[in-house]
C-alpha cells in the first residue's frame, strides 16, 4: 500500500486539485476531469463488448493512429539497429559518418514533415515516413555507441572459441549493445507519438487522433479537445510501460550484475 501511494499519490492529488479548480472556475474552455472522462467514454469506449467496448470513433481514429505509429516505429527501429551496429563496428566508418549523423539528429523531426509531404504526398505513407525518420536517429546513434563499447575481452574470447561473424554478432555484440539500444528506443517512442499527432494535424489528413483534435477545435468542442489530449497522455504512458516491461524481460540477465 505504501508503494502504491508513493507511486500514484501525487497523481491522484493533482487530479483532485484539477477537479476542484475547474469546477469552481466553471470555464467552458477548461472542463473538469470528470467531464473529460465522460467524454472519452462516450467517444471511444462505450461500444459493444464484442468489439472490446470500442466505438466507431475509436475504430476509425485511434486504431489507424496506432497502426501508423507501430509501422513507423518498427521501420525506424529495424533500420536504426541494423545501420547502428554496422557503423559502430567500424571505427573508420563511424568517424567518417559521425558529423552527418549528428547533423540529421539535430534537425527537429516536425520541421521535415513538409518535405515528406512533397516526397510522399498526403496520406499514410507520409505519416509513416515521418514517424520512421524521427525514430531512426536516436536508435541508430545508441546502437552504434553500444556496438563501439563492446568489451575487448569478450571479442577476444569469441575469437578464441572461433565464433563465426553471425555468432559473434548474435552472442556478443548485440547483447552488449542492448542496454543502449533500449535507451534509444525509449527516446524514440516519445518522438514517434509526437510525430504521429503532428502528421495528423496537417491539412488533408482523413483520420487519427490528431485529425479528431483539429476537427474538435474548429467546432469549439473543447471537451473533445481535452479528451484527445488526455488520451494521448494515457497512450504514451501505456506504451512506455510496455516498452519497460519488454526491456526488463530482455535484459533480465543484467539485473544481478
Amino acid at each position: 500500500m505504501r508503494a502504491l501511494l508513493s507511486r500514484w499519490g501525487v497523481f491522484v492529488a493533482g487530479v483532485a486539485v484539477w477537479q476542484v479548480a475547474t469546477a469552481a472556475a466553471a470555464d467552458p474552455f477548461f472542463p473538469t476531469p470528470q467531464v473529460i472522462a465522460g467524454r472519452m467514454y462516450d467517444l471511444w469506449f462505450s461500444g459493444p463488448a464484442t468489439r472490446l467496448f470500442l466505438t466507431d470513433g475509436a475504430v476509425g481514429n485511434i486504431l489507424p493512429s496506432l497502426a501508423r505509429l507501430s509501422a513507423g516505429f518498427a521501420i525506424g527501429v529495424l533500420a536504426g539497429v541494423a545501420l547502428g551496429l554496422a557503423v559502430g563496428r567500424s571505427a573508420w566508418t563511424y568517424d567518417l559518418l559521425d558529423p552527418v549523423l549528428q547533423f540529421f539528429r539535430a534537425i527537429p523531426p516536425p520541421t521535415l514533415v513538409p518535405v515528406f509531404i512533397v516526397l510522399f504526398s498526403l496520406g499514410p505513407q507520409m505519416q509513416i515516413a515521418s514517424i520512421a525518420f524521427s525514430v531512426l536517429w536516436p536508435v541508430l546513434l545508441n546502437a552504434a555507441d553500444g556496438a563501439r563499447t563492446v568489451e575487448p575481452v569478450q571479442l577476444d574470447t569469441a575469437a578464441v572459441f572461433r565464433l563465426t561473424t553471425v555468432e559473434r554478432l548474435r552472442l556478443v555484440i548485440v547483447p552488449s549493445a542492448l542496454p543502449k539500444i533500449f535507451a534509444g528506443l525509449r527516446l524514440s517512442l516519445s518522438l514517434s507519438l509526437i510525430l504521429m499527432v503532428f502528421s495528423e494535424l496537417q491539412p488533408g489528413a482523413a483520420d487519427g487522433i490528431g485529425f479528431q483534435l483539429v476537427e474538435a477545435t474548429t467546432r469549439f468542442d473543447y471537451e473533445t479537445v481535452w479528451a484527445a489530449i488526455v488520451l494521448l497522455g494515457v497512450l504514451g504512458y501505456v506504451l512506455n510501460m510496455g516498452l519497460l516491461a519488454i526491456e526488463r524481460r530482455v535484459l533480465s540477465w543484467q539485473r544481478p550484475a
